[in-house]
């Protein structure tokens, strides 16, 4: 990659994306801004001689591959791939619907699939790029309430580890990046929808975890504009780290999770390790 490179990011209209795109920009990268509202997009970027707005709903394979082309038509390339777009389904496993449990699904794993499927053959024809993907602590520890979106950023973290490899001999390299709590949009009403209340077992619960999920909007202690500018400086390296733990508290949880599976690996270790098969 050169100093300045394309970058292509999904969810530019709000939240961190809005905070990715400016920081591409203001070091010097074109960029390729997608949203479902691209009016939105372009409202909140502005004009640039090195932007372009583009429509994209991620979870339509089809609108990704005509935001990439558009992309390319456009600049001629696309150096820098940034995952971003997402939301946010809460709520206990009982509670949350089916459908809802696809929704996130959809969003935070096969929108990013979606992207990254359209991308890769530009890349690959470069020789050379960066496949971006915001994930999550919650990719690296679970907890209730996020079953769903756990159950996506798991995933996206197993297919982003996967890839790696796949795509290495390419000159293409692979960024997750995991955030903890970050001053964006992400738990508001527009990014985060509350599983309905259903089932007596779960109401105080469910009632005092929404209640405290609600305050901690606009209370997180994470900037998004320094995360932006992180982005930035290491996808500037010719190595840039497989995994990125963004905060202080994605740090901890790193290492949270980090002890629990060797304190789960010593556990019993003896007899997970005399379950081979005897040959004599």
């Amino acid at each position: 990659m050169t100093d300045e490179n394309v970058w292509f990011v999904t969810g530019a209209g709000r939240g961190m994306g809005v905070d990715i795109a400016k920081a591409a920009l203001a070091a010097g990268h074109a960029v390729v801004a997608t949203g479902r509202n691209p009016e939105k997009v372009a409202s909140v970027l502005g004009a640039h001689d090195d932007l372009i707005v583009v429509a994209l709903d991620v979870t339509d394979p089809a609108s990704a591959e005509a935001a990439v082309q558009a992309g390319v038509d456009r600049f001629g390339r696309i150096d820098v791939l940034v995952n971003n777009a997402g939301n946010f389904n809460a709520g206990f496993f009982e509670e949350l619907a089916s459908e809802e449990f696809r929704a996130q699904i959809e969003t935070t794993l096969f929108g990013p699939v979606n992207v990254t499927r359209a991308t890769l053959p530009v890349m690959r024809g470069q020789r050379s790029g960066l496949v971006v993907t915001i994930s999550s602590t919650a990719g690296i520890v679970g907890g209730e309430f996020l079953t769903a979106y756990a159950a996506s950023k798991f995933g996206v973290e197993g297919w982003m580890e996967s890839l790696a490899p796949e795509v290495a001999p390419f000159g293409i390299r692979t960024m997750l990046v995991e955030p903890g709590f970050f001053r964006t949009e992400l738990l508001t009403p527009e990014s985060t929808k509350y599983a309905a209340s259903s089932i007596e077992d779960y109401a105080e619960r469910t009632e005092q975890t929404v209640t405290a999920w609600k305050a901690m909007n606009g209370q997180q202690g994470g900037d998004p504009a320094k995360l932006a500018d992180a982005l930035v400086q290491l996808a500037g390296q010719e190595e840039p780290p497989l995994r990125f733990a963004a905060g202080a508290d994605a740090v901890a949880a790193f290492e949270r999770r980090a002890n629990n599976l060797l304190a789960q690996a010593n556990a019993y270790r003896d007899l997970s390790s005399s379950l081979a098969l005897d040959l004599n």
